[in-house]
């Protein structure tokens, strides 16, 4: 979804304080918050670049730039090469639980979109026969897809799944989560092994996220295991940190 250039009504900004305390940066912000919240401003919907909008409140390019990183900031806005600046319904902020990105921004009134990237049979490294307690050189099913929330590119996964699996196809992978897709086939998904990190973007990571090249991504390696303690998944996923966090609950002992 390229989305579609917005031209907000003119009652918007039309009581802007010029001259009072608050900064004319944070007015501009909080009143294309409050649009963008209220579903005035769309998901999906472009904003016009920063000198025709300067241009259009009699402002300085420099009060618009802060006024729009404010937002870029809070996830409400995210920046596209080639695109612009493009409204987001917000960050996505993922429990730490066993449940797929698909279903989290299902949950959370997102669009999830999936491009499958590579579905095939492959040979299992050390690590992935490790992971999914399979012999070295077993043929293993690969997975690799971006995944985007409302048209906007969020993750890059990477999942390893058993021969059993070779029969998902690539639609099913593109209209549903795999964790869906799983569940159907009677998989109970049980209990999780999740390590989670970051590093620099390598690859073509950087344009599928569409971030600077080698700029830094959130990553998550999982080893998934069902109910009868068998693992059937060993995936490793990146995000764009600016798209997505994690969040966890915290007891003490």
């Amino acid at each position: 979804m390229a989305g579609v250039e917005t031209y907000w009504p003119d009652e918007l900004f039309a009581d802007l304080d010029r001259t009072g305390p608050v900064p004319l940066y944070y007015q501009v912000s909080s009143r294309l918050e409050a649009a963008i919240h209220s579903g005035a401003i769309p998901a999906g919907a472009r904003l016009e670049n920063e000198i025709a909008i300067a241009q259009r409140l009699g402002l300085s390019r420099p009060t618009v730039r802060r006024a729009i990183q404010e937002l870029v900031d809070k996830g409400l806005l995210v920046r596209r090469r080639g695109i612009g600046t493009q409204v987001v319904q917000g960050q996505v902020t993922r429990q730490v639980e066993l449940t797929s990105l698909y279903e989290d921004l299902q949950n959370t009134h997102h669009s999830p979109g999936t491009r499958v990237l590579a579905h095939e049979t492959v040979i299992a490294t050390d690590a992935v026969a490790a992971g999914l307690g399979v012999g070295v050189g077993t043929d293993v099913v690969y997975l690799r897809r971006q995944r985007s929330t409302d048209g906007v590119p969020v993750a890059i996964l990477e999942n390893y799944l058993p021969p059993e699996f070779g029969d998902i196809t690539t639609e099913q992978l593109e209209e549903r989560g795999l964790y869906q897709i799983l569940r159907a086939r009677g998989v109970t998904i049980r209990i999780a092994k999740q390590r989670i990190g970051a590093r620099r973007a390598h690859n073509d990571e950087s344009e599928l996220l569409d971030i600077d090249r080698g700029g830094p991504v959130l990553t998550m390696d999982r080893i998934a295991f069902d109910s009868s303690g068998r693992a059937f998944e060993y995936g490793h996923h990146c995000y764009r940190p600016d798209m997505y966090s994690f969040e966890t609950t915290l007891v003490a002992k």
